[in-house]
């Protein structure tokens, strides 16, 4: 049976193919004379679960992919039933028993024949029930109790059932352009009542589920119109599904509240950017065209009428076409002046010259753009439709220092509702008005604060749970032994009874969650005599053409450094990197290290050196074998992969957990320097925090391009700063440099304004 499994799911980690063979062969040897509500045998529910389990860990999630291991699993089931031997004595239990033609009212019966198997003659069941005791049950309450439960189930089947076939596993239809989604998801709403409305958002009874998980659990989705929420919770908790069940208004967000979500590249063509993002208010652009459009028709309808006279009856349909075409234009100018269309083309501008693209750059085709200026570009016209709903997930990943201050000082004014998902405490302290916390498949709100303080009433919150617990669980004990002890004591009995009464109406509190921590840990390392590696006089430039992209770099790693480089996207930050740990050559100048040094390299792109096909045991056991799978789930758990996260395709996992793989396999090559180009991308807060504390730890060498101003505050004990061709050390920390960037934007806007 586990070779079957293995032949239809190739890749398969070979403990989930044991167990789900193993748990059908134990399910044929149980049976039970009752199948549960649904008549179910423990087969029969042992065939639904590995048949989810099997397509769950194949990573294909298609409807055919789950037809095809239900087949396989039902093969299973009827060979083991042919194999049982109580069939034969189920089949005679099943001929013996044979259904009534009509139903029976037992209670109206006065004669019931043997058939009831009750004795050889007649009973007479209303004279055998010679005392009757009346229910005490008020019918009416228990229907309407029943029908509430029952209503509140199918709500709760009919969203799984939606959710769980929901979009959410499918990217939008590729045949629909980004003018038709935005429309589909967007309808334009017209009128002035519109602008009455309001656009807070209160969705009560949520329940997500994907793939199998649950997300959310009949919770409350809360948003006051124009607060900022910073969205916070572990890798893995479901915090960008809940962002894209928003996008697609899976949830019901009421049509004239307008959303726009941040997730994909733009796809690149001969568009230049600035109309990129132009286009990217799709009404705009519509309302634009129907404007040319009236125009051009009430000339020719006024051409028309100058040669008709007054009292004609074409002259008064005339009349009548201008009058709708005029009330139309009306409307379209309205819309229009709302939108500040006016402005609109400046306001573009400014908003790609705050993400990085200069005067220049604004006029580039978007298809001459690499994936991450495209991911900024997006993030542009997103931030140039000002939606109503602004959802981010994750800006600041693809965001340099300089970017980001830009960002967070164009949010902190937003004029809407935003929802961003970011672990950066520096970006959401200064974003964030509310703090949404996801856990335990519901949400808490935390109004009025930012990360620091949501933080600290979080903890605050979570000891004083915990201590009403203790105390609670203390005081039940102590009432338990004395009920124990005295219950049957007659002397006592009404002192035990007393405390039976009082532990009854004593509260139930649920216990605590526990702390939800992670523990990174990098190995010890052996000492080297110096130089470990050392840049002398380097340039490098990867076209001829063009000049060296970084000139006349001297920099210096030892064991004991913590040196952190920041700069512009494109300035040569990654360049850097590459260069010291021997990727790339320099085209003039020196770099020399230790013979005997390992250096361990996080990419900033590091899955695309993860097999998403394999799981992480699996992964490591064939990249650096040597080792037990258990000595690399133990290994892997030191990096928060614990549990069975291990032994799923890394194609499930979320992108920290990915990030945490990664960071697993460079601990085993005992680096003595590690080398990190943006390690904090996708790391929740946590496990940023369990890698800062790891990296102060490290014995040897870190060299890192972050844009994390916590981090690099926590771990850099020095900072250079990459750009316009030089790297150079910079005399100051991060909050200095911060300010250097805003100082130089402010005086770029003025600038600007006086052009």
């Amino acid at each position: 049976m586990e070779a079957e499994i293995r032949a239809q799911i190739p890749g398969i980690d070979h403990v989930v193919s044991e167990y789900s063979a193993e748990y059908l062969n134990h399910a044929s040897q149980l049976y039970t004379s009752d199948a549960d509500a649904n008549g179910q045998s423990p087969l029969d529910e042992a065939a639904v679960t590995i048949s989810t389990l099997l397509a769950s860990a194949s990573g294909d999630l298609s409807d055919q992919n789950a037809t095809t291991i239900r087949n396989l699993v039902e093969k299973f089931i009827s060979r083991l039933s042919a194999a049982d031997g109580l069939d034969g004595e189920r089949r005679q239990m099943a001929s013996t028993a044979r259904k009534l033609d009509h139903a029976i009212q037992v209670g109206a019966q006065r004669n019931v024949s043997s058939t009831m198997g009750l004795t050889g003659g007649i009973v007479d069941l209303e004279s055998a029930n010679t005392r009757k005791v009346e229910s005490r049950v008020d019918r009416k309450k228990l229907e309407k109790a029943e029908k509430k439960i029952q209503a509140k189930q199918d709500r709760k089947v009919m969203k799984n059932v939606e959710y769980e076939a929901s979009r959410l596993l499918d990217q939008p239809d590729e045949a629909m352009s980004y003018e038709e989604f935005f429309m589909q998801v967007n309808p334009l709403q017209m009128g002035a009542d519109q602008a009455s409305k309001s656009k807070d958002i209160k969705v009560e009874g949520v329940d997500v589920s994907i793939g199998g998980k649950r997300i959310l659990t009949d919770t409350t989705l809360t948003m006051a119109f124009g607060r900022r929420y910073g969205l916070v919770g572990q890798n893995g908790i479901g915090k960008s599904t809940l962002l894209r069940a928003l996008s697609r208004r899976e949830l019901p967000i009421p049509t004239h509240i307008t959303i726009l979500h941040v997730e994909q590249e733009i796809t690149g063509d001969d568009t230049p950017a600035l109309q990129a993002v132009l286009d990217a208010d799709v009404w705009r652009k519509h309302l634009l065209s129907e404007q040319e459009k009236i125009v051009r028709e009430l000339a020719e309808l006024e051409a028309q009428r100058s040669s008709m006279a007054d009292t004609s009856k074409d002259a008064e349909k005339i009349d009548k076409q201008r009058e709708g075409l005029d009330a139309s234009l009306s409307d379209i100018h309205g819309k229009l002046s709302e939108m500040e269309s006016d402005r609109a083309e400046s306001r573009a501008a400014s908003i790609l010259a705050g993400l990085g693209f200069s005067e220049e750059r604004q006029h580039f085709a978007t298809k001459t753009f690499s994936g991450g200026w495209r991911m900024r570009l997006a993030l542009a016209r997103a931030l140039f439709c000002e939606p109503d709903l602004l959802l981010l997930d994750e800006p600041s990943n693809m965001l340099d220092v300089p970017s980001i201050t830009f960002l967070s000082t164009y949010l902190q004014s937003y004029p809407s509702t935003l929802l961003v998902v970011s672990h950066d405490r520096a970006f959401l302290n200064e974003v964030a008005t509310d703090i949404i916390h996801q856990h335990s498949e519901r949400l808490d709100y935390y109004k009025g604060s930012n990360f620091d303080s949501f933080y600290a009433t979080k903890e605050e919150r979570r000891k004083t749970a915990k201590r009403e617990y203790e105390n609670q669980m203390v005081q039940r004990q102590h009432l338990q032994t004395f009920i124990d002890k005295f219950r049957y004591n007659a002397a006592k009995s009404s002192e035990a009874q007393s405390r039976i009464k009082k532990l009854e109406k004593m509260p139930h509190l649920e216990p605590p969650e526990s702390e939800y921590t992670v523990h990174f840990k990098f190995p010890d390392v052996e000492k080297l005599s110096p130089p470990i590696i050392q840049m002398s006089n380097v340039s490098f430039g990867y076209d001829a053409t063009k000049g060296p992209l970084i000139s006349h770099v001297d920099l210096d790693v030892q064991l004991d450094s913590r040196i952190g480089i920041v700069g512009p996207n494109g300035a040569g930050k990654t360049t850097v990197l590459k260069l010291l740990i021997g990727q790339l050559q320099p085209s003039a100048g020196l770099i020399s290290q230790n013979p005997r040094l390992r250096i361990g390299f996080f990419a900033q792109h590091h899955v695309d050196a993860l097999d998403m096909n394999a799981s992480a045991v699996t992964f490591m056991a064939r990249s650096y074998p040597g080792k037990s799978d258990e000595e690399y789930r133990r290994h892997l758990g030191a990096f928060g992969i614990t549990g069975t996260t291990g032994l799923q395709k890394m194609s499930l996992l979320s992108g920290g957990q990915k990030s945490r793989v990664a960071f697993a396999c460079i601990s085993l090559t005992n680096p003595h320097i590690l080398v990190l180009d943006e390690p904090s991308n996708h790391l929740d807060i946590e496990a940023m925090d369990a890698l800062s504390s790891a990296l102060r730890a490290f014995q040897g060498g870190v060299l890192m391009v972050s844009h994390d101003v916590t981090m690099l505050q926590t771990v850099c004990e020095s900072l250079w700063v990459c750009d316009r061709g030089t790297v150079e050390k910079f005399e100051g920390d991060v909050k200095a440099y911060k300010k250097r960037i805003q100082r130089q934007a402010d005086e770029m806007g003025v600038v600007q304004r006086q052009k």
